[in-house]
């Protein structure tokens, strides 16, 4: 990836399985990261996402819980359009319920109303969820994705971000 990119981790931490953007995101800090890259975990807290992103990034990656129908703990790679479904008479601030379709379509509204350009490219990290149910902890699956999940997204960012990982298979 070239350019400013933004990884940012959503979710819930006191909805099971929900908080398993912010845990990953939490995992990708430990590691080195290439120049221009931002690791953030954002949590709830959609609108600063959708602020944040007008300061110019050309990629954004998003880690989320992602329900599609696989066996939990599935990790899915989706790129984005980059334009979320607006609703009927515009994008809402609501900060209980910004899914990522609803931050995307905020920005789409800021963007316009500030004259500054969204990220060129939208991927979503996605993992499976066992639960979503309220308890705070990630199920049995969905833990054990986090790892490969920080691997997806380091592969994302290019071999000066995977370059330790590949070092740390060759080690017995």
């Amino acid at each position: 990836m070239s350019g400013r990119t933004l990884v940012a981790g959503i979710g819930n931490v006191f909805l099971g399985d929900d908080g398993f953007g912010v845990e990953a995101v939490r995992e990708l800090s430990a590691h080195p990261l290439p120049d221009g890259v931002e690791v953030v975990d954002f949590g709830v807290r959609g609108v600063h996402l959708a602020y944040q992103l007008l300061d110019g990034y050309d990629t954004l990656v998003l880690v989320d819980a992602t329900a599609r129908g696989g066996a939990p703990g599935t990790l899915y790679l989706i790129e984005a359009d980059g334009r979320g479904a607006a609703p009927a008479g515009g994008a809402v601030l609501d900060g209980h319920h910004m899914s990522p379709d609803a931050v995307l379509a905020l920005l789409g509204t800021l963007c316009a109303g500030t004259g500054t350009s969204p990220p060129r490219r939208t991927l979503v990290v996605g993992c499976e969820p066992a639960c979503v149910e309220e308890g705070i902890g990630l199920s049995g699956p969905v833990a054990a994705a986090v790892p490969q999940a920080v691997r997806m997204v380091l592969e994302l960012l290019g071999p000066e971000a995977a370059s330790p990982l590949r070092e740390l298979r060759r080690t017995p």
